[in-house]
């Protein structure tokens, strides 16, 4: 009995004690609720508990989502994670391989760094592979460069008589320059007879030389060249490069690849056929609209690791140059440009009048001209 009795003692000691701690409890709760950081366990055992306690319960547990985003944002300054503007500068100032470093800034910056290494290490390797396997020669490419070649023999085209290295042939040396240079200028998105007619009338009013240029309102050279495409842009790039030509290079142009590309207005085509005329240079094809549609029919080019087209004129160069023979990169300008010109036009081309339809990939898939529907109909009827 002794045993019982001081059982129930203790029973009820602990209960008294129970009772004591759910009271200090409830009256923390009430007087600053955010202090309290008990886990939920502990708070599920006031069952008696009343509407106060339900929302301490609430304060509580949004008191330790807060702790654990600032938590997350100590961690994130301790890993050392660059910002958006750091990663949108490494973009435009590194490789190709830092559009990886952006895709996976998200992560550890130990582990982003080790996947992008492996990826950029897989890119070298295919674009290596691929730009040995672009260096082949195609099938049948001096056979159907022989043919064109045949076929523009004749010298009909617009090119043959009024293309850029005709522009200025009667100037001395250093004058002729600039004047390829306009020419070639305003070469861009115009037809040859527009462009060399252009030419003639600035000859006509004594604009041929950079210091008239430079003296010239840009009206009046607007008014000149027009309609040559986009002509009162590069009636403002006429009066830039007159002036910087007289500042930098004593009235003459340059003659690197890199200071023509700085001109205003002048990209890789003009730049690389402004030192094929001009300085007689060779650091490249002259790479137009024609050559890019000709040598994508043609299938003598292709995107990087791909069956694909390339998608512009310099994207074509590059191609082109893995393959053919230096002693061809001047000549294929003036060959392709006059083919695409009378035969492989960029509409409904004539293949029925073409030598090499048969070597070519795309002969006869796209839209033919009237002229050689007429022909088809006719022969369908007399079969």
């Amino acid at each position: 009995m002794n045993l019982v009795n001081r059982a129930l003692d203790n029973a009820g000691w602990f209960s008294r004690i129970r009772t004591m701690n759910r009271k200090s409890l409830h009256a923390t709760f009430s007087s600053n609720s955010m202090k309290i950081q008990h886990p939920r366990s502990e708070d599920s055992n006031s069952d008696t508990a009343n509407g106060a306690c339900g929302s301490a319960e609430t304060r509580v547990y949004t008191r330790k989502k807060r702790l654990k985003q600032d938590a997350l944002e100590k961690d994130s300054l301790l890993c050392g994670l660059p910002d958006i503007e750091e990663f949108a500068y490494k973009k435009n100032t590194t490789s190709s391989s830092s559009t990886f470093t952006g895709r996976s800034k998200e992560t550890n910056i130990t582990v982003a760094s080790a996947r992008t290494a492996g990826r950029s290490t897989e890119t070298i390797i295919t674009a290596t592979s691929a730009k040995t396997a672009a260096g082949n020669p195609p099938e049948n490419w001096e056979e159907v460069l022989e043919g064109i070649r045949q076929m523009r023999s004749s010298g009909d085209a617009p090119v043959d008589s009024m293309g850029c290295d005709k522009a200025g042939s009667f100037l001395p040396p250093s004058e002729r320059r600039f004047v390829v240079l306009l020419g070639s200028l305003l070469s861009s998105q115009t037809k040859d007879q527009v462009n060399n007619a252009a030419i003639h009338r600035l000859h006509q009013n004594g604009l041929l030389t950079p210091e008239a240029i430079d003296k010239a309102d840009e009206s009046t050279i607007r008014d000149l060249i027009y309609p040559v495409g986009f002509y009162t842009r590069k009636a403002t790039y006429m009066k830039k490069i007159a002036k910087i030509c007289l500042e930098r290079y004593n009235g003459d142009i340059p003659s690197s690849l890199d200071d023509l590309l700085a001109l205003p207005g002048i990209g890789p085509k003009m730049a690389h056929l402004i030192l094929h005329i001009a300085w007689n240079d060779v650091q490249g094809i002259c790479v137009d609209t024609h050559v890019h549609r000709i040598c994508n029919r043609l299938g003598w080019v292709s995107r990087p690791g791909t069956k694909q087209k390339t998608s512009s004129p310099e994207e074509t160069r590059v191609a082109l140059q893995q393959w053919l023979p230096k002693e061809e990169w001047v000549a294929i300008n003036p060959l392709l440009v006059g083919f695409g010109q009378t035969i492989c036009t960029p509409l409904r081309p004539r293949c029925e009048a073409c030598s090499v339809a048969k070597l070519c990939p795309a002969a006869f898939k796209e839209a033919s001209s009237p002229s050689s529907k007429l022909k088809k109909s006719k022969q369908s009827k007399e079969l």
